[in-house]
């Protein structure tokens, strides 16, 4: 039995289907997926059962949950469908249908008995999946307009390269809903409003961002790689990146493969002998003398010493081989006070 309902749906609706006439109980049987077979039939075969329209399927439906509204039977029943309601509110007023039918019953065929009653109560509204928000249940619209309006704030102030710790983005989200009840407002109800959202997402490390950015959304070894330097917040080689994809993701990764991966994104920048690090934390790309230039344009003429200085910070190199670059004339010039600059 469930641990958020103490009744057996399948024996509620048993009750409630009495009262319809054979063909009304069958087509709710099979719309539902009520029978031995829990797949739900559409109004067009239905309808071909019968040899009538699928319009007129769908007035027998209709007619057939308006008949059990009425019975007498329906209202003997009130007790499981307050009882619902109740677990809805309990785990926060608004929930996904996939996480509350799993709550009920790991059985399918009880699964659907439960959405029969969902869709018989009217304390009960439904917002159909859209490209914002999974299928969810809830018993107060005004909460769920909240925390609809809260997860599309939440949206809004990331980037598409942004990760966020859950329990930073858990506090961001109640920073949203201050104004709700304080029953709702705890990290576990949080969570399940937060599983509601399409925008957003959670990868693999439990960081959170935009559910289609690549850095959530994860596909491929690039994406791993990412993470697992990311993760480590220093540069890697890519020795270390592919046993650590291992590690922390359980996937396996050829050194030879992970290593040509990296070359083809421009989210790495190799920095030294296979040792790569993330072009989000300002290394330049290039080769020696590229990053040397680059360096130079961006502050002037510089020492040899202070070249050297701010080359090593974006790459694992020794002195000597920057000294090299440096006596490229057709890259570089040095004037009488020792500075070099761009040629």
């Amino acid at each position: 039995m469930s641990a958020i309902i103490t009744f057996k749906p399948k024996q509620v609706t048993k009750q409630l289907l009495v009262v319809l006439l054979p063909r009304a109980r069958e087509v709710v049987t099979n719309r539902h997926g009520l029978g031995k077979s829990t797949g739900k039939m559409t109004l067009e075969a239905i309808g071909n059962q019968y040899g009538i329209t699928r319009e007129r399927v769908r007035q027998i439906e209709n007619a057939a949950l308006g008949s059990i509204r009425k019975s007498d039977a329906f209202t003997g029943e009130k007790r499981a469908l307050n009882e619902l309601a109740s677990a809805i509110d309990s785990l926060g007023g608004m929930v996904s249908e996939d996480e509350f039918l799993e709550l009920i019953s790991k059985d399918k065929n009880t699964q659907n008995h439960t959405l029969l009653l969902l869709v018989l109560g009217d304390e009960f509204k439904k917002k159909k999946e859209d490209d914002e928000f999974r299928s969810h249940w809830y018993v107060d619209e005004g909460l769920e307009d909240t925390v609809h309006k809260a997860l599309k704030n939440v949206y809004k102030g990331l980037s598409l390269e942004d990760l966020v710790p859950e329990s930073e983005l858990i506090d961001s989200f109640l920073g949203e809903v201050k104004d709700l009840n304080k029953k709702y407002k705890n990290e576990e109800i949080a969570k399940r409003w937060l599983a509601v959202s399409k925008t957003l997402g959670k990868n693999p490390l439990g960081e959170w961002g935009v559910a289609d950015s690549s850095n959530v959304k994860v596909k491929g070894m690039r994406d791993y790689a990412y993470l697992a330097i990311k993760k480590h917040g220093s540069p890697m080689h890519f020795t270390e990146v592919s046993k650590a994809i291992s590690d922390f993701f359980g996937r396996k990764a050829h050194t030879a493969t992970c290593h040509n991966e990296l070359i083809k994104d421009p989210r790495f920048v190799l920095i030294g002998r296979g040792l790569y690090a993330l072009s989000e934390w300002g290394y330049t790309s290039g080769v020696v003398r590229d990053v040397i230039s680059e360096i130079l344009k961006k502050n002037g003429p510089l020492t040899r010493e202070d070249i050297i200085d701010k080359v090593r910070k974006e790459r694992y190199i020794k002195d000597n081989t920057i000294i090299v670059n440096l006596q490229n004339r057709d890259q570089f010039k040095v004037n009488k006070a020792g500075k070099y600059s761009v040629a």
